[in-house]
């Protein structure tokens, strides 16, 4: 599969997280995926120990994770990230994305790049049930780190995840309402979202709604409607996957922890929670950045140094 080094513009948010080294290898790829062109970034050493899934969530694209991918990659993960349907530069018929969607090409990207190494799927906001959902469905991952699990079946998620309180109680009944043409109708994702709250930095919070592929982007009703009728793949208490690890901001402003950490308490796994000291939704302020590094980093050399004990 030819790689081509990402375009220069997609580093428009590299100014707000802690400089990049210029030695960290980025390249991109075109995949094509049931009747869509998945645009996938591949971050760091190829011959690294570990790989890793990153995942975007709701306003996030590839581009915003770039300067994350950039910094785990040097803990010795081989860092894939891809932009979901409806973001970044993946393109395809954008108007009939569903959330299940979102799902379906997430496994099937684990699948692709499982190839015997330990294997991390790492999610941001949504993302982190998405990686969660991810490992449940697909039976692959030997660690699943989330900056948030939100469980969208729950009232009291659905509640923080829209714009304003009596949207929230019309949410699910309004979405219900989504039907026929309807459904692809595309609206914009600030609109029904509190993207004010998607970080404490206002520059940054700029940036993500500015960002024609992201934030500032619009999604269907269709995928909204999926995205509030979903729930976790599995039961909590059924889930079987990996440990989950979550480390989640302290000071965010969107989603506060209990809500997250009522989640992971659910969980029959291993399971811990490390909360990021100063960090807003987009996790980018110290010292709780240098906190997730130096978490995923321990996490990373640990799997490392299992499979050099055990290379069967």
């Amino acid at each position: 599969m030819p790689q081509v080094t990402t375009p220069d513009d997609d580093r428009r948010y590299e100014p707000y997280v802690r400089p990049v080294a210029p030695s960290v290898r980025r390249t991109a790829e075109t995949w094509v995926w049931q009747d869509r062109s998945v645009h996938l970034e591949h971050v760091g050493d190829p011959e690294a120990p570990v790989r890793m899934l990153l995942v975007h969530g709701a306003g996030g694209n590839a581009a915003a994770m770039w300067p994350f991918a950039a910094h785990l990659s040097q803990a010795g993960a081989y860092v894939t990230v891809l932009d979901l349907p409806g973001y970044g530069r993946t393109r395809g018929k954008d108007t009939t994305i569903t959330y299940a969607d979102w799902r379906r090409v997430l496994v099937d990207a684990a699948a692709r790049i499982d190839d015997g190494r330990p294997l991390v799927l790492l999610g941001a906001s949504l993302g982190g049930m998405l990686a969660l959902d991810t490992a449940a469905s697909s039976g692959r991952g030997d660690l699943v780190i989330a900056t948030c699990l939100l469980d969208v079946g729950r009232s009291e998620v659905r509640a923080a995840l829209v714009r304003a309180r009596w949207m929230a109680r019309i949410a699910l009944p309004a979405a219900r309402l989504v039907v026929g043409p309807l459904r692809r109708l595309r609206v914009p994702v600030r609109w029904l979202a509190p993207m004010q709250a998607i970080s404490n930095d206002p520059a940054l919070r700029a940036e993500v709604l500015r960002d024609p592929r992201g934030g500032g982007g619009s999604m269907p009703l269709g995928w909204f409607r999926t995205l509030l009728e979903s729930g976790p793949a599995v039961p909590p208490e059924e889930y079987a996957g990996p440990p989950v690890l979550l480390t989640h901001p302290a000071c965010d402003r969107w989603t506060p922890t209990h809500i997250s950490a009522q989640f992971l308490r659910r969980l029959p796994v291993r399971t811990r929670l490390v909360e990021l000291e100063g960090c807003g939704h987009f996790p980018v302020e110290e010292p709780g950045f240098e906190q997730l590094l130096g978490t995923v980093v321990s996490e990373v050399r640990g799997l490392a140094r299992d499979r050099r004990a055990d290379p069967t």
